[in-house]
């Protein structure tokens, strides 16, 4: 049986919309509901990378009222009473902060209570290596009740990514255990190239730590949070809680920016945020030509394209790095280049045609 002392949970965070993925997602149909990497959608890509880790029991889904029928449904085997809807968007630090009160108030027979320690995960990543991945998150997971600690991840960077935060490590505590000297946002290209030389690690978003030492520093740290940390986190299925939230914060910046517990793991696992139609050309497998394809797709002398085509037949004759997507009677056409922007689009679209997504 587990007890709170060694209790391991996954929050796995699965709200917001998204635009980066239009016109296959919508408001209804964000992008960690579609099924991007393979058949399945990216959350129940989650929760099978991570059932072997944590039982669904202790497994905790964070979403938007919006989206929680949808989300439930992609999530057969999680209790329905552990996907939790946020009345209202507040950053990542609130809804972080309610999890962890939710898991503080569960009995402790069910491995509940305040020493039991938190794996926090987003739903909509692709993870080549999914056995590296969870080594990763146990050693996390045993560095953060050693050391009393905030932990993150940081994922070994590929290549120099603006797209994404850094994280520059300082001096090793223990064999790959180091403090954070600082994180970075995302940074110029150049920058980027300069930090991955210097052996700055990607910020992932992978978090572990014990309730009780999560909770204390958003208590000592984090006054746009801190007053909700004094309500029933189940009373009105949270409506309390996130009315007590004075503004909406990241974890990254109201809480792990302002900490000086905050460790930090290597991690080496296939890791992508999956963030545009683009980087579908790194966790899809590709074709002789380096073509990203799903659906029915004919091709001649055409390379470094991706393209989803759901029940239109899609033929690309001579063309190189655009991006394809042809669902309902509505083609999206532009580059690999461009689709990192499509909310610039979106937003010069009339409603008619956005709403066809």
């Amino acid at each position: 049986m587990t007890t709170p002392s060694d209790a391991v949970w996954a929050v796995v965070l699965a709200g917001g919309v998204g635009s980066r993925f239009w016109p296959l997602s919508t408001p209804d149909r964000p992008k960690q509901l579609l099924s991007l990497v393979n058949e399945a959608p990216l959350l129940a890509n989650t929760l099978e990378r991570l059932a072997p880790l944590v039982p669904a029991a202790r497994t905790l889904i964070l979403t938007n009222a919006s989206i929680r029928a949808a989300v439930a449904h992609a999530a057969p085997g999680v209790p329905a009473a552990n996907v939790l809807a946020e009345p209202r968007p507040a950053g990542t630090a609130a809804a972080l902060a309610w999890a962890a009160l939710q898991i503080a108030a569960r009995p402790a027979l069910d491995g509940g209570g305040p020493a039991a320690v938190m794996l926090c995960v987003h739903a909509d990543w692709a993870v080549g290596d999914a056995p590296a991945f969870r080594a990763a998150l146990g050693d996390a997971a045993a560095a953060a009740r050693t050391y009393r600690s905030l932990v993150t991840v940081g994922v070994v960077p590929t290549r120099p990514d603006p797209g994404f935060g850094y994280i520059c490590p300082a001096a090793e505590i223990a064999p790959g255990l180091s403090r954070v000297e600082r994180f970075v946002e995302k940074p110029d290209r150049a920058r980027a190239e300069r930090m991955c030389a210097d052996g700055y690690l990607w910020n992932s978003g992978i978090f572990a730590w014990r309730v009780d030492d999560f909770l204390g520093e958003v208590r000592a740290l984090t006054p746009e949070v801190a007053p909700a940390l004094d309500v029933d986190p189940r009373a009105d299925g949270g409506a309390a809680f996130f009315a007590a939230v004075r503004s909406a914060i990241s974890v990254d910046v109201g809480v792990l920016e302002r900490s000086a517990r905050v460790l930090v793991l290597p991690g080496r696992f296939g890791w992508d945020d999956v963030g545009t139609w683009g980087a579908l050309r790194r966790v899809r497998p590709l074709d002789a030509a380096g073509n990203a394809l799903r659906g029915t797709v004919h091709l001649r002398d055409a390379a470094g394209n991706v393209v989803h085509a759901d029940d239109m037949v899609v033929v690309l004759d001579g063309v190189s790095d655009l991006v394809v997507v042809a669902r309902d009677g509505l083609v999206l056409v532009t580059t690999v280049d461009r689709s990192a922007d499509l909310k610039a689009l979106i937003d010069v679209l009339p409603s008619t045609v956005v709403g066809r997504g």
